[in-house]
């Protein structure tokens, strides 16, 4: 006799067969789940300069598909759905990657870049949106060297972190001004400059504020002197540092403490990402935070001192107020949010590698005790650099032409996304030498740098010209930690000899300090 149980699932599983056979049609030309999607299962994007050489195309003419079947609407739904099965996660990470997501999308990106000869490729992301993807180094070194007459930032998609390149309230700076601001910004943060001018009070800022990456943290909210137990450094403690020590060299050290300030800034930030994603409060609402931290900046920027970034910045105001101090001194808070993140990377990587670990401690002991050379520490900051390689703050850079333009004998109208994926490329096992592991030695090479295919600040006119400050700044912290303790365990756990994760979540890092 049959149970009720029975009965129930017996229903349950004729719906399964029921949907599984509806979805049937729409699964046609996908992979095996697990698998990346088959480079073979016919174009998602046409062939790119597949005609004869020298021939110029347009647009229009590329965007054309052809496909066996003598049908037309046939041919039609077989391209449209091997376009969806050849590109679905691809396109997720064009956008905004999730977890597991990344290393599907480097598959597809070198299948993509396989079946079209390094040729750029133009293809459309699920909004609708149309990207030009580069995969060759000829066209990297040129989207890098195009002048912003040519190849624009775009609004939405601008890099943050340690690669902004506009204050966030601007939006795209244009022409004159837009090059008066970075000029001023190269100076005032010491562009190109491996220890800047201000080291002195910037590092003994960095050396104080470290205390609360290991210090003890009681229910009180307050930070004692660590004990001789271990302490766990995660991104909230590392943030209540970071954004102490940004404020007291930006504003000065009566900022530190400023945490309305602070949670302003927070909020701004929190908006800007929202944006991205679509979701936008009111203008009048963000308008109101913009205006109260303004308002703040602007008070300790009538008494800051010369060696903070602010007054820095002061020295070059003009009375057209062409150029705003107090403007670049919201930008340059903003910008500080990425190193947190990148200081708990490293030193989880350097937590999974005893030896490399080892080799830091000793060089932050070394420079403590010269005290002439601070700030240089080249071994951390190769540390530094390769964790940026490996998880950089802008996975992806997007640029808009602002003219037609001319890209291997193909036309593109103006107003087209060219994308360059700058992870892609860093982490590329087919042209970077074991691409997948932590290896700082390979930032010993006087060349590393220029590299084209490594861009944690980018290149060209678009450089960061604050990485200079970020690494030291970065490095700064992780020698004020490795000093007097040692990182004895980390979450995730990573494989020292094995790929490391395509990604990694600050907000999931635990690292367990014990005193030396």
């Amino acid at each position: 006799m049959r149970t009720v149980q029975g009965a129930a699932l017996d229903g349950l599983r004729a719906r399964v067969r029921a949907l599984a056979a509806r979805r049937r049609p729409e699964r046609a030309g996908r992979s095996p789940r697990g698998e990346a999607p088959l480079a073979d299962r016919g174009p998602a994007v046409p062939g790119l300069g597949a005609g004869a050489p020298g021939r110029r195309t347009s647009v229009k003419e590329s965007r054309r598909y052809t496909a066996p079947a003598p049908a037309p609407a046939a041919a039609a739904e077989t391209t449209a759905r091997a376009a969806l099965a050849g590109f679905g996660l691809l396109l997720r990470g064009l956008t905004r990657p999730r977890p597991g997501e990344v290393r599907t999308s480097a598959a597809e990106l070198r299948a993509l870049r396989a079946r079209h000869g390094d040729a750029p490729a133009l293809v459309r992301t699920r909004s609708g949106r149309t990207v030009l993807v580069l995969l060759d180094l000829q066209d990297l070194r040129r989207f890098y060297a195009e002048p912003v007459s040519v190849l624009a930032a775009a609004p939405p998609d601008k890099c943050r972190g340690l690669n902004p390149e506009e204050p966030a309230d601007s939006g795209c700076s244009r022409g004159e001004l837009r090059a008066e601001r970075r000029e001023v910004s190269a100076e005032v943060l010491a562009a190109g400059r491996p220890v800047h001018p201000s080291c002195g009070p910037f590092l003994a800022a960095l050396a104080e504020e470290a205390r609360h990456l290991t210090a003890s943290a009681p229910a009180t909210g307050t930070f004692t002197a660590a004990s001789t137990t271990a302490v766990t450094l995660d991104l909230a403690r590392a943030r209540y540092a970071v954004h102490r020590a940004a404020r007291r060299i930006v504003l000065g050290d009566a900022a530190a403490a400023d945490e309305e300030l602070g949670g302003w800034l927070t909020q701004l930030r929190a908006e800007s990402r929202s944006s991205r994603g679509g979701r936008v409060r009111s203008v009048r609402s963000v308008r109101a935070v913009h205006d109260k931290a303004r308002a703040r900046i602007e008070e300790y920027a009538a008494r800051a001192d010369g060696d903070t970034l602010v007054g820095r910045a002061a020295r070059h105001a003009d009375p057209t107020s062409t150029l705003d101090p107090v403007g670049q001194a919201q930008h340059w808070l903003l910008a500080m949010d990425a190193v947190p993140d990148t200081l708990l990377r490293t030193l989880l990587l350097l937590g999974a590698h005893p030896a490399e670990q080892d080799l830091a401690t000793a060089e932050a002991a070394a420079e403590a005790a010269a005290g002439a050379d601070r700030g240089e520490l080249p071994r951390l900051r190769a540390c530094v650099r390769e964790s940026l390689r490996l998880y950089p703050v802008v996975p992806d850079l997007i640029r808009v032409t602002r003219a037609e333009t001319e890209w291997r004998g193909v036309r593109y109208p103006a107003g087209t996304s060219v994308l360059v994926p700058a992870a892609f490329h860093q982490r590329d096992p087919e042209r970077v030498p074991a691409a997948h592991v932590f290896v700082p030695g390979r930032w010993k090479n006087p060349g590393a740098d220029q590299d084209i295919r490594m861009a944690p600040f980018s290149h060209g006119g678009g450089r960061c010209p604050g990485d200079q400050l970020g690494l030291m700044a970065t490095a700064a912290l992780c020698a004020e930690v490795l000093r007097g303790h040692r990182v004895t365990g980390t979450r995730p756990v990573l494989d020292p000899v094995g790929p490391l994760p395509a990604t990694l979540d600050p907000q999931g890092i635990r690292l367990r300090l014990t005193r030396r």
